[in-house]
């Protein structure tokens, strides 16, 4: 088949490789003029490094170098990245600083008709395919309040700009710094401020959890977290197995383990000292993602290099002597000469019409697709990356091998109302689970391997019990997944003379 690939992130490139290696023409839309997608030179923020150790944040067939970091920079993943195109030699599958305007359905809905611009050239004629694959990420698109006052802001020479889009931080010595939201961008952004700006604050809606990289300094939080006995800790929407032991009988051993972690944390960071021990149980520190300590940044914080408003919101902006402020809901008045968003992501397909549209997102405003993969309403479309996951490079990976299989006829689906109603399921469960932070039904966290086990439970391309067993103990290995393309592909290779 003839495919387009939209995105050369992570997913957008595991979806090149798998689907080139089963005899597709593939070619790749990506905007930027890189491939890495939140890791690319025009999106990356100064201080971004991986939520995940090295040795897990990669695909099944390439390891990451031993001289990366251990919780590798932004620079390095872009790097990771260049080397998985070339090694692969998706190189000339790329079309690179081309942006898709529009994809469209041919008038008898076989196929996909592509519409593109070049950076700064003319929208081209549309190119037909039979395919279409998503990959646009869904950390790629910042969401910036509504401020009363914005105008103000600007006039008074302040400037407002998302997490992502705040590249070399010297370029802000002297500022008074305004960061909104307490997640990772937002933390992350706010500790490399802070060095540099006059002053820095954090106004933070809710406080959330942070999981130290070393737990007690010493014991990396791969070992916990990183494992099936980690994912095994929070409730699944099924329990199955041992898990049914986890949540019934031995439910309070459980909750006690989660909970003696959010301890560690407090001390470590003494958090009760800085009036930071965030409301709720320690379990949301993986209600919709996980969130690690900032390095530095609580120490910023203690040194009074860094202010944090809990349980506050800007309220507007006003113009003080000619100088801009943030007035808070809590009645702080702050200076805002830049004022810097880590407020989360839009989920959106600006590409494809309303009513292209409608048939992916349900009625409740999430996208409902059967293994985060298949819409039920749109022809000749899959989606990939869009199941957020603790090993987001492998679970791209996996689901890319699935939409393989299912281009080829070998996944055998359940009925289409037992899907939606399945989909709708998991869906409003995640709703429920995360008080809303669900990413629109794209993320998967921390129910990662589940994702994984079942995506390829459809193939029956599974891993096999023994090695499941040794990831109950020890962080997840990506390189145990290796060869599922090329096991896929000599299943087709075998039916191929049967059915001729």
């Amino acid at each position: 088949m003839k495919i387009a690939v939209i995105g050369a992130g992570f997913a957008g490139l595991a979806a090149a490789k798998v689907l080139r290696e089963l005899d597709h023409d593939v070619t790749v839309y990506e905007k930027a003029p890189d491939v890495g997608g939140v890791w690319s030179a025009t999106r990356r923020y100064s201080g971004l490094s991986t939520q995940n150790n090295r040795d897990s944040y990669t695909f099944s067939d390439l390891r990451m170098p031993r001289h990366f970091a251990e919780f590798p920079l932004g620079e390095q993943v872009q790097t990771y990245l260049e080397t998985y195109t070339d090694t692969f030699g998706l190189r000339r599958s790329l079309r690179l600083s081309t942006e898709v305007v529009r994809a469209e359905l041919t008038d008898v809905e076989d196929g996909w008709l592509i519409t593109a611009r070049p950076a700064g050239g003319a929208v081209g004629d549309p190119e037909r395919y039979d395919h279409l694959v998503v990959a646009n990420g869904i950390f790629s698109d910042p969401v910036f309040p509504r401020y009363e006052g914005y105008a103000d802001l600007v006039r008074a020479g302040g400037r407002m700009v998302a997490a992502t889009q705040l590249g070399d931080v010297e370029a802000e010595r002297g500022k008074h710094v305004v960061v909104v939201g307490y997640g990772k961008s937002a933390c992350d952004v706010a500790a490399e401020l802070g060095p540099v700006a006059v002053s820095t604050t954090v106004v933070a809606r809710q406080l959330l959890w942070k999981m130290p990289k070393y737990i007690g300094n010493v014991l990396n939080m791969k070992y916990l977290l990183l494992t099936r006995m980690g994912e095994a800790l929070f409730e699944y929407q099924e329990p199955a197995g041992f898990e049914k032991f986890l949540h019934g009988a031995g439910k309070p051993v459980t909750a006690g383990m989660v909970e003696s972690l959010g301890a560690v944390s407090t001390a470590q960071y003494k958090l009760k000292k800085l009036g930071l021990v965030p409301r709720g149980p320690f379990a949301d520190i993986a209600s919709s993602t996980v969130s690690l300590a900032t390095e530095g940044f609580y120490d910023q914080v203690a040194d009074g290099k860094i202010s944090v408003h809990r349980d506050a919101e800007i309220e507007r902006f006003v113009v003080k002597d000619g100088e801009p402020w943030a007035l808070l809901t809590d009645g702080a008045e702050v200076r805002a000469d830049l004022v810097v968003c880590g407020t989360g992501f839009h989920q959106r397909l600006p590409f494809l019409s309303e009513d292209l549209q409608s048939r992916v997102v349900g009625e409740d405003g999430n996208f409902h697709l059967w293994r985060q993969i298949l819409p039920h309403d749109l022809p000749h479309l899959t989606f990939s990356g869009y199941n957020s996951s603790f090993f987001s490079p492998l679970s791209a990976e996996v689901g890319a091998v699935w939409t393989g299989a299912y281009l080829a006829g070998l996944v055998e689906l359940p009925p289409l109302d037992e899907r939606r109603r399945l989909v709708a399921e998991r869906v409003h469960w995640l709703q429920e689970r995360t008080n809303g932070r669900h990413a629109r039904g794209t993320n998967v966290i921390p129910f990662s391997l589940h994702n994984i086990d079942e995506t390829l439970g459809d193939l029956g391309l599974d891993i096999g019990s023994a090695a499941k067993l040794k990831q109950w103990l020890l962080p997840v290995d990506p390189t145990a997944y290796r060869g599922m393309t090329a096991r896929l592909r000599q299943r087709i290779v075998e039916r191929a003379p049967a059915e001729v």
